[in-house]
């Protein structure tokens, strides 16, 4: 079994398509499948990717983008799953490598914290999210993702799916809800956190060079992400909770924040006190 399941998925993406699978074969670490999910494809960009005993194609029809992840994850045998869209590349070559030895480490602090427990306890098997930061092409900045996540944390934001590595008993004991058009990974991580019994380990590791400007940040999928957050945060957290962090937001002036973090003139000043924040 591989540690990572990467899965790209695709629809005549082209040369992006190729730039995002030249990162994951460029890795130094080879601990890792990749799963390519087509949703057919007519550009050729399928027939021209440079194939490896490690890539694994299928092409099947969706009904969208976390349709395709679902189906992917079906054909997944990885220990841990990452999704990486096509356009999105790993930082560097090394990233593999420093994610395998966060989760190596977190395994042997877990042992030692088990030689104080009762028989009862140990050896009880943790079903993690390890997650660490991007880098926002557009702005040409590293996003800090939150070091400790809590209620709060998931209502504000969660860590972007580029940033996480999944146990895989997650992604296959619950699925992406397509009903959610934008945010069914913002749902799944909540479910994760709230009722799936993830632990959630930050990495300070710097994941992927993220493309931006995708489906989910159009001007009608902004309003419509809205909205599907509305719904999925009453899902998962009381009404007085709900009610708590969105007077907190307002107060705080989260949406100039979340201006400043996306224009080009702000977002250096705006990421370094928001890194020196979470380091602390």
């Amino acid at each position: 079994m591989a540690k990572f399941s990467i899965i790209v998925v695709c629809l005549n993406a082209g040369e992006r398509l190729h730039d995002t699978i030249a990162s994951i074969q460029n890795q130094s670490c080879k601990d890792y499948e990749i799963i390519v999910k087509d949703g057919i494809s007519t550009d050729g960009s399928i027939e021209k990717l440079l194939t490896d005993d490690r890539l694994r194609i299928f092409r099947k029809k969706d009904r969208g983008i976390y349709d395709a992840m679902n189906q992917a994850v079906k054909k997944a045998q990885g220990e841990y799953i990452y999704f990486l869209n096509c356009g999105d590349v790993f930082h560097d070559s090394d990233v593999l490598r420093q994610v395998k030895e966060q989760m190596e480490n977190q395994e042997k602090k877990k042992k030692r914290e088990e030689k104080g427990t009762k028989a009862g306890n140990a050896g009880k098997e943790s079903k993690y999210i390890f997650y660490g930061d991007i880098y926002q092409r557009q702005t040409k900045e590293r996003v800090a993702s939150n070091p400790s996540l809590d209620a709060f944390g998931c209502y504000r934001n969660v860590p972007c799916h580029q940033a996480c590595f999944y146990c895989s008993s997650l992604m296959r004991e619950k699925q992406f809800d397509i009903r959610y058009k934008v945010r069914a990974d913002y749902e799944h991580f909540l479910w994760c956190f709230f009722r799936g019994g993830a632990e959630t380990v930050y990495m300070p590791v710097l994941t992927a060079d993220y493309e931006g400007g995708g489906f989910s940040e159009t001007k009608e999928n902004r309003k419509l992400s809205v909205q599907e957050h509305r719904e999925i945060v009453g899902k998962y957290m009381s009404k007085g909770q709900v009610l708590k962090y969105r007077l907190i937001m307002t107060l705080t002036f989260a949406r100039f924040r979340t201006w400043l973090a996306g224009n080009e003139m702000t977002s250096h000043v705006y990421n370094r006190i928001k890194g020196k924040v979470y380091r602390r």
